[in-house]
């Protein structure tokens, strides 16, 4: 059975598959769609030290905070951000 990081995102639990297709879609999103790179850290700071980060998944709403960051129009479930 494979180990995996409960408080990781995929970047660092070594899902690079998934990781992969992540990427790939947001490189896709217009600029209008993306949020700016300084959006998207800090919002990945805040799911990184959310109780409900679990194996690069977010519990709450069962998203890849990496890929839902990555949206200007998209919102934390537990308004977090």
């Amino acid at each position: 059975m494979e180990n995996i990081c409960k408080r990781c995102f995929l970047l660092e639990s070594g899902r690079d598959d998934t990781l992969k297709s992540i990427k790939e879609h947001i490189d896709r999103l217009s600029e209008k769609e993306k949020a700016s790179d300084e959006e998207y850290r800090r919002r990945l700071e805040v799911c990184g030290g959310c109780d409900f980060l679990s194996g690069g998944v977010c519990l709450k709403c069962g998203c890849y905070p990496e890929f839902r960051a990555a949206f200007a129009g998209q919102k934390c479930p537990y308004k977090k951000w």
